[in-house]
C-alpha cells in the first residue's frame, strides 16, 4: 500500500532540505498521526499499535504484536494524513524561519496594520510577519480599528505553550519615543544628544530628559 505516489521520497527530500527540517521528524510525526487516523476509524480500544513508513517508497503499514492489521482501502486515509503532516511542519518552519528574520529587529520601531482586533488584543501584519498587539501594550484611550496603519516597538519574540513564536509588539512602551526621537532628531541619533530618561502617559503626554554631549549643542533646542 502506498501513502503517497512515487514522488515521495523526492518531496520528502526537498521539504527537508528547503526548509531545514528533519525527515526523520517528517516520518515520526507522519507515524504518529497514522496510527491516531486508524484509531478513529477502526479501532476504539486503546491498544498499541505500530506504523512504519518507508521513507524511499511512501510505503505505510500497521503493526500489532509484530503481525500486519493494516486494512484494505487505508491507503487514502494515511495518504491524507501524511499530506497534513508534511504541510504542518512546513507552515511551523516557516513560522520559526520568520521569528528568526525579525530577532534581530527586537528593540527597533515596525511599521504594521491591524489586521484583527477582538477589542482586546490587536493582530498586526507587519510585512513577512503576523505581530501580537497584546491589552497591556495598548493605548488607553487610542481606538483601533482595522486597517489602521502604525508604528510600533518590536517587544520580544518568545513561544507560546504549543512551541509557536510569538512576535509581540507594543504602543506604549517609552521606547518607542526614544526610538521616534533618534528617527526625527539627528542629534540624538548621532550620539551628540542623550535621552537620559523618558516618564510617558500613553495617549496623554511624555517627558523626556536629555542632555548634549557635545559643546554648543542645545539638547532640548534641537527636539524641539
Amino acid at each position: 500500500m502506498t501513502v503517497i505516489k512515487s514522488e515521495f521520497s523526492l518531496a520528502l527530500n526537498q521539504v527537508a532540505t528547503e526548509r531545514g527540517i528533519s525527515s526523520d521528524d517528517v516520518i515520526s510525526s507522519i507515524e504518529q498521526a497514522i496510527i491516531a487516523a486508524y484509531k478513529k476509524e477502526y479501532s476504539k480500544e486503546e491498544e498499541e499499535i505500530k506504523a512504519k513508513v518507508n521513507q524511499d517508497t511512501g510505503e505505510a503499514k500497521l503493526f500489532k504484536d509484530d503481525k500486519d492489521i493494516t486494512p484494505p482501502g487505508f491507503g487514502r486515509i494515511a495518504a491524507q494524513t501524511a499530506k497534513q503532516v508534511i504541510l504542518q511542519k512546513i507552515r511551523e518552519a516557516e513560522k520559526k524561519t520568520v521569528a528568526s528574520h525579525y530577532l534581530s529587529q527586537v528593540g527597533t520601531l515596525v511599521k504594521g496594520r491591524i489586521i484583527r482586533y477582538d477589542g482586546y488584543s490587536a493582530s498586526i501584519d507587519i510585512g513577512k510577519a503576523e505581530a501580537i498587539l497584546p491589552k497591556e501594550e495598548q493605548m488607553n484611550n487610542y481606538k483601533y480599528q482595522v486597517n489602521d496603519s502604525l508604528i510600533v516597538y518590536l517587544k520580544e519574540i518568545s513561544n507560546d505553550k504549543f512551541d509557536n513564536p510569538r512576535i509581540i509588539v507594543s504602543h506604549s512602551h517609552p521606547k518607542l519615543i526614544e526610538e521616534l526621537f533618534k528617527r526625527e532628531v539627528p542629534e540624538i541619533a548621532s550620539g551628540a544628544i542623550e535621552i537620559k530618561k523618558i516618564v510617558r502617559e500613553p495617549g496623554e503626554r511624555a517627558k523626556i530628559a536629555v542632555a548634549s554631549s557635545q559643546s554648543g549643542v542645545d539638547p532640548v533646542g534641537a527636539c524641539v
